[in-house]
């Protein structure tokens, strides 16, 4: 199991480590919590993902960021242990809407995740698991 050691200063939830099935996660009025599978983080919140697969992955999967009230300035896509391209239809639909969508693999989008969010940037990030 990889652990991560992040800015403390980070408000909201952050990944802490990878398990076998999912992620560690620890953040404010979270405590420490492990969550199986896929996951949304906003600046507030840490949701379960059904997450299809990157290349099926359509704006209707993105129901949970696309709620954010303001919309984030970005969304991190992880995709996994290796980074993959989802469709460029779903990479247009996401910035059509004002969103876009930086994808790298899914320990890289959680290391950045903890970085951007201790500077207090309104992002979201969809992380599949590894």
């Amino acid at each position: 199991m990889a652990e991560f050691t992040q800015d403390p200063r980070a408000s909201g939830p952050v990944i802490t480590g990878f398990t076998a099935r999912g992620f560690k996660l620890d953040g404010d009025n979270l405590g420490q919590r492990r969550v199986d599978g896929a996951l949304v983080l906003t600046p507030v919140s840490a949701m379960p993902w059904d997450a299809p697969a990157v290349e099926a992955l359509d704006i209707d999967a993105m129901g949970q960021v696309l709620a954010l009230d303001p919309a984030p300035e970005f969304m991190l896509l992880g995709t996994g242990g290796a980074m993959t391209h989802p469709p460029r239809a779903f990479i247009r639909a996401m910035e059509e809407r004002g969103i876009g969508v930086e994808v790298m693999d899914s320990r890289a989008a959680a290391r950045a995740w903890g970085i951007l969010r201790s500077e207090e940037r309104w992002i979201a990030a969809a992380i599949m698991r590894l």
